[in-house]
């Protein structure tokens, strides 16, 4: 059994808002006490700039700051912690790929999109098939919502240099076949990168066991502070990326005839990092780590199921996304009112869930629709959430029809 009712108490925000249900995950998680304790202890105690000064605060700040870059090595089972780049998030993850491994790419080659894909991993995309002449081409999706198999091997060929497939839709919440894909698209001697911002959270990932080129995901969707986020790069690929942003930190020398640059992952990292938020990461994942990974799991799973055998008793709604391998989301629009006047009388009942086209428009184009009502679960999520749910949209649908 997974304790969430005791584990929720370790979560201050639900302390200060005793009336909240909180069922916005998908959009950002809410921090436990130890990942603010960890951002507090550092200011506190160890506050300093990294990698260059001379005295004990710089070494602690620095110490603070590369565990945490392996602690993400060991969480995603990365071969080195060389290997994990610290980014702003899984945008700036994508866009440094773009800006830097795309760089290779000449017109004619091809990109692997889905039409699942949040706007972070296209429009990068397409910014680079404007400089580059560079093709997209898009996966289409099974009746469940899940990219279709056959569609996406009829679209390998020796053009295709990249795929790019969110791990699990933010959308909707089908979860893709990363390893057969990889192994397919490597056939076919192309790159994957995945998008991991609604994974990591949630399945226990393996970038050597997926096979995985580029692996990219923001903290803030794990527990973590805002502002932090990890691309991880196979170290083979890693060694040939040029860097991306100049200044200081990421420079092996400099002066007025030419600059060298610095060793990954540090020549990727320009200008001060974001120390501290680092930290916070480490913390939220050491956290993550602690618990049991496959009872949180299931925990997440059956509120998903229990939220969806709820709704099926409830006239006028439809689900959006039914892939039978999919994470703990639930997307549904409805007959008699508008999503986001079903989110205003729930938020005026205590409950935070999420309303729009989750920044991922073409996939709702594609289903036929403008937007959804989003409830998403983390591991603070209860039965009683989704019972209180439940009772509150029934009454809100009455009052709207």
């Amino acid at each position: 059994m997974f304790d969430a009712l005791e584990l929720k108490k370790q979560f201050p925000i639900f302390s200060n808002h005793p009336d909240l249900t909180y069922l916005d995950n998908a959009a950002t998680m809410q921090k436990p006490r130890c990942v603010l304790d960890a951002e507090r202890f550092f200011y506190e105690n160890h506050n300093a700039n990294v990698h260059r000064g001379a005295h004990r605060l710089a070494s602690a700040a620095t110490d603070a700051y590369e565990g945490a870059r392996q602690i993400v090595a060991n969480f995603i089972n990365a071969p080195s912690h060389e290997e994990i780049i610290f980014t702003r998030g899984t945008t700036e993850a994508i866009n440094l790929v773009a800006n830097t491994w795309g760089s290779t790419l000449s017109a004619g080659d091809e990109i692997i999109l889905s039409a699942l894909e949040h706007h972070a991993n296209i429009v990068p995309w397409q910014m680079l098939a404007q400089r580059t002449g560079a093709v997209l081409k898009i996966i289409q999706l099974d009746q469940y919502g899940t990219v279709d198999l056959e569609h996406f091997s009829s679209l390998l060929s020796d053009k295709t240099k990249l795929v790019a497939i969110s791990h699990v839709s933010n959308a909707i919440g089908s979860i893709q076949p990363i390893a057969w894909m990889c192994n397919a698209a490597h056939h076919a001697g192309a790159k994957v990168l995945v998008d991991g911002a609604q994974a990591v959270a949630h399945l226990e990932i393996d970038v050597q066991a997926l096979g995985i080129d580029f692996y990219v995901f923001s903290g803030h969707k794990a527990y973590a502070p805002t502002g932090i986020g990890v691309l991880w790069v196979e170290n083979n690929t890693l060694q040939k990326m040029p860097p991306w942003q100049g200044g200081g930190e990421m420079i092996a020398s400099v002066s007025f005839s030419g600059s060298t640059y610095a060793a990954a992952p540090y020549r990727f990292e320009a200008g001060t990092p974001a120390i501290a938020q680092a930290v916070g990461l480490g913390a939220a994942l050491t956290w993550l780590s602690g618990l049991d990974r496959s009872a949180l799991l299931a925990h997440e799973h059956q509120l998903r199921q229990q939220l969806e055998t709820g709704l099926a008793q409830i006239a006028g709604i439809t689900i959006h996304g039914q892939s039978p391998n999919k994470a703990a989301l639930t997307s549904m629009t409805f007959t008699t009112a508008h999503p986001y006047d079903v989110a205003q009388f729930l938020d005026h009942r205590g409950i935070a869930v999420r309303v729009g086209h989750h920044c991922a428009q073409p996939l709702l184009h594609t289903l036929g629709i403008s937007g959804t009502l989003r409830a998403s679960f983390a591991a603070y999520n209860t039965s009683q959430d989704v019972e209180y749910f439940l009772a509150v949209l029934t009454d809100t649908l009455e009052i709207l029809s």
